[in-house]
């Protein structure tokens, strides 16, 4: 059994001592914090991670930044991108943007190249990544307009939403071939992994009809060799369908959502990445022994599991906590292959 702990940003500062805000403001504390974070998972956490990365993380403002949004940075939190949609108008009138000349996107690129002069300056033979972390259409046009407006278009504007939908096809489309063609050298990716948090909050109807289609033509395009998702729970109601009908090959259950939900519809299917909560591991390890065991016991009969936090250890996780349950699920692990 696979024991992938992903320690994200936040936890990172927060063991760290460091100000998040100055985390996603200030490359030299980004570049810092990563190399720090990730070298204590490496000396310390012993999980079944296989990389190194570190990247450009300017936090969830993608689609703010592509649409001209106001960007909110905060003090001791993540930066937000303000709404641009806020009535049928504002959809109609939204343009899909050209990556080439997009001012968003020539400003990751400017602080790309910061965070890679950094990083050579300072011996870090490591190649620094990046990526345009645009969503699908879903889950873009929440960040652009909040949940609430389109959950209640979708019911009372489909046609609306359909137009809004088919516009943030196009975009994401064009985001990914010049992400291709600019970030990764014009090499054409073969595997496709979509964010598609807010696809948990809409029904199975609801999402075979209005958001299947848009994220299937995103697969079929991009996802040759693999299909992967991440999205916040609960998902319970639609694994069957990611399962049999998106046909994903792995996917990060999100951390609401129960293990023996996924495990009964995706088994010999999906590999299936998760089974444990944020919250599971605040406390002491014996706090967090019951549901490590319970992940373990529906998780690992019949293969194709995969422990793991969804979504990542976020800020509030105990890193001790965190050290001895991958050290338990690693014991029962070599144990039952023993048995």
């Amino acid at each position: 059994m696979p024991v992938d702990f992903i320690v994200t940003e936040s936890f990172c500062c927060k063991m760290l001592g460091v100000n998040i805000s100055h985390y996603y403001q200030d490359r030299e504390v980004s570049l810092e914090v990563q190399i720090a974070g990730q070298q204590w998972a490496w000396e310390h956490l012993n999980d079944d991670r296989t990389e190194f990365a570190l990247y450009l993380d300017v936090g969830p403002i993608f689609e703010g930044l592509l649409f001209g949004a106001e960007i909110v940075r905060p003090d001791n939190t993540s930066p937000w991108a303000r709404h641009v949609i806020h009535t049928p108008a504002d959809v109609e009138k939204l343009e899909v943007p050209d990556p080439a000349t997009n001012p968003g996107v020539e400003w990751l690129l400017r602080e790309w190249e910061t965070i890679r002069d950094l990083a050579a300056r300072k011996g870090v033979d490591v190649p620094v990544g990046a990526w345009f972390s645009m969503h699908p259409p879903l889950s873009a046009a929440c960040a652009l307009a909040g949940s609430e407006l389109i959950y209640g278009w979708m019911y009372e504007e489909p046609q609306l939403i359909e137009r809004l939908f088919d516009k943030l096809l196009q975009t994401y489309l064009r985001v990914k071939q010049y992400e291709d063609e600019v970030i990764r050298g014009g090499r054409r990716r073969t595997t496709a992994y979509l964010s598609d948090d807010n696809s948990a909050f809409v029904s199975l109807d609801m999402y075979r009809r209005m958001v299947m289609p848009y994220n299937q033509v995103i697969y079929e395009r991009l996802g040759k060799d693999g299909r992967y998702l991440h999205a916040d729970g609960p998902n319970d109601h639609l694994f069957a369908l990611y399962a049999d009908e998106l046909n994903l090959t792995e996917m990060d259950i999100g951390g609401f959502s129960d293990i023996a939900a996924a495990k009964r519809v995706m088994v010999g299917k999906t590999v299936i990445w998760g089974g444990l909560n944020c919250k599971d591991l605040y406390g002491d390890f014996e706090t967090a022994r019951p549901a490590i065991e319970r992940a373990i016991t529906i998780g690992v009969p019949g293969g194709g599991y995969i422990l793991a936090i969804s979504g990542g250890a976020y800020a509030g996780v105990n890193p001790d906590t965190l050290v001895k349950a991958v050290d338990y699920a690693q014991q029962i692990s070599r144990q039952n292959e023993r048995s």
